[in-house]
């Protein structure tokens, strides 16, 4: 991985921005100024998609997809697709469910609810079922992670395999599934970020839930900005 796209991932925050502005592509054609929005913590970004997001340091990576999670404002559960595995000479690290936190607009913090909430609520499985056909890869990992990792901190009732309440994460493992967050009052358009705690440091992975104009938006001119972010941090010739 490399800084190349990291401004990228504040695309969707600029362009909200814009747009709430009084901004109108049809009379300013030139793709938004890009910014970054602040984790509050040092690591880089990445936009792999519309809504794939990732982040990362010298310590871990972190990566989602929120495709579902952005056509369900108002609900109150959210599914995030998640991917993680930690980089280069760090040791192998014990994730716990305590370790993923949601942070909405609001400022709230939610942590994952436990297997009896989860198993109790009729709305995860409603979400299982549309993610089918409402999602997006994130098998986006670095070279070294390549053997398969199951997240497995939820597990259908449908299927034999068991829910765990931790995951060893390690340099060689490309670790996936899916993360569910209760979110009362119901999902709202905005700045989210998916906290992700390792040993040494902090993951803040950003997503906002855009609204359909935001979308658009994004859509239109997500080549322009990303050849955009690609020429300001190309590799300087010495």
């Amino acid at each position: 991985m490399n800084r190349k796209a990291a401004l990228s991932l504040a695309v969707v925050v600029v362009l909200a921005t814009s747009f709430s502005s009084g901004f109108v592509l049809a009379q300013k054609p030139q793709p938004p100024t890009i910014q970054i929005p602040d984790p509050g913590v040092p690591e880089g970004m990445t936009i792999e998609g519309s809504f794939v997001r990732g982040a990362y340091n010298n310590e871990a990576y972190a990566i989602i997809g929120y495709r579902l999670a952005n056509a369900s404002v108002g609900e109150e559960w959210m599914l995030l697709e998640f991917g993680t595995t930690v980089l280069d000479k760090t040791p192998a690290y014990t994730m716990k469910r305590e370790h993923l936190t949601l942070e909405t607009p609001d400022g709230k913090t939610h942590p994952l609810p436990t297997v009896e909430e989860y198993r109790s609520a009729s709305e995860p499985r409603g979400l299982i079922n549309r993610e089918k056909v409402i999602r997006d890869s994130i098998n986006y990992f670095p070279p070294r992670a390549s053997q398969a990792c199951r997240i497995g901190f939820f597990a259908d009732l449908d299927q034999r395999a068991l829910p765990w309440d931790q995951v060893e994460v390690s340099n060689t493992r490309a670790c996936l599934g899916r993360l569910f967050f209760k979110v009362p009052g119901g999902i709202a358009y905005g700045q989210h970020w998916l906290n992700v705690k390792f040993e040494n440091s902090v993951l803040r992975v950003p997503f906002r839930i855009l609204t359909k104009d935001e979308e658009k938006l994004l859509n239109k001119n997500f080549k322009s900005i990303k050849k955009q972010v690609d020429e300001a941090f190309r590799p300087k010739k010495k």
